[in-house]
């Protein structure tokens, strides 16, 4: 069998439907789908994950759809609590995004968080299921993160050359020019908000290969907005959101502390409705 006829490979032709039928995916907030409510979803989170889900459940019979991701894990965290449980349910294809939360940590080595991703990345590929990786996003465009852009440039080399060992497929997000703007983030400006995720969900069906009917979201334009306001946004933006993850950092708390994964088990997605 050549390495385009294995199972894991990021080539095959879905000229029809899809091969998969049971989808499990792991992770931190970006896959729980912190930053895009939804009040009819299971912990109130939708997210790219579960777009994508919706997608695949569409197009084949008996698909089932697991998310074990949960806000504020490290990558350590999440290969301890999350990697045998999603190998135990036996899927086809898996997602991971790990290790975001390490990197924007001060003084952590991306070459070093690389090495615990390859660990998980060889336990679930062990399987014969379809992995799917994800780089980081392209910091540069925002204030808040910009001074970590290096370190995830590292990673997502790091990333790249694990989906090439492994023959995972790559979901590019330092590619995805579309969502470098902050109008594709949430208030807190580190998650992404419905858009965003929507993006996201349409850049993964992409790599899947996976024909589908998802249009791009345009958000409105950014109000004018003189430097007094920019200065009070800013300052609230801090008393809101940095004050309490810097004071999370110093007591060594998580905001997933108390969280469960929100679809535990592989089970059927209904197809989205608005409320």
């Amino acid at each position: 069998m050549t390495a385009h006829e294995t199972p894991r490979t990021p080539y095959m032709p879905n000229e029809s439907t899809h091969p998969w039928r049971r989808f499990v995916a792991v992770g931190d907030s970006f896959t729980e789908g912190i930053g895009d409510p939804d009040p009819a979803a299971p912990d109130g989170h939708r997210g790219w994950a579960d777009r994508v889900a919706e997608v695949l459940s569409q197009q084949v019979d008996d698909f089932a759809y697991a998310n074990l991701a949960v806000r504020g894990k490290l990558i350590a965290q999440i290969a301890a609590e999350q990697i045998e449980p999603a190998v135990t349910l036996r899927p086809d294809l898996i997602s991971i995004c790990a290790g975001g939360n390490d990197v924007i940590r001060p003084g952590t080595d991306p070459d070093q968080i690389a090495v615990q991703l390859e660990d998980a990345v060889a336990r679930l590929t062990s399987t014969g299921a379809a992995v799917v990786l994800f780089t980081g996003i392209d910091t540069g465009f925002t204030p808040v993160l910009r001074a970590f852009r290096g370190k995830v440039a590292i990673y997502n080399e790091n990333v790249r050359a694990i989906a090439d060992r492994y023959d995972c497929i790559v979901a590019d997000q330092w590619s995805l020019k579309t969502v470098q703007d902050p109008r594709f983030f949430g208030d807190d400006r580190l998650h992404f908000n419905a858009l965003g995720h929507h993006e996201v969900a349409r850049m993964v069906l992409r790599a899947l290969n996976v024909p589908n009917d998802l249009r791009p979201m345009q958000p409105d334009p950014l109000p004018a907005r003189t430097w007094r306001e920019v200065r009070a946004e800013d300052l609230g933006w801090a008393r809101e959101h940095l004050v309490p993850w810097v004071l999370r950092r110093l007591r060594h708390q998580s905001s997933g502390d108390l969280i469960t994964a929100k679809r535990p088990e592989a089970s059927p997605i209904a197809p989205y409705e608005p409320s």
